[in-house]
């Protein structure tokens, strides 16, 4: 394999081509005064899902995780999922 461009082949640009395409974009690039809050939270809102599916989305992941907790925790025995030592006040 070559790395140089053959002639006839494809129409390559140079390394200083791309340099100076690049360098002229940059040198045109004008920054913006911070970023634009509200268009942006316009945006989210108009291209999000809308707020039940968040919210029961948001419930179910709650209960998943609730009876996760619960599952691990008495298969571990943590806290008051642990058996309780049997006491016995016999005369």
């Amino acid at each position: 394999m070559e790395d140089k461009a053959t002639r006839g082949g494809q129409n390559t640009p140079s390394e200083a081509d791309v340099s100076r395409m690049i360098r002229a974009e940059v040198e045109t690039w004008k920054p913006r005064h911070g970023p634009d809050w509200s268009d942006l939270m316009i945006r989210l809102a108009a291209a999000g899902p809308s707020p039940w599916v968040v919210y029961t989305t948001a419930s179910a992941a709650l209960v998943v995780i609730l009876f996760a907790a619960f599952l691990v925790g008495s298969w571990l025995q943590i806290g008051a999922l642990a058996p309780q030592p049997a006491t016995f006040h016999g005369h």
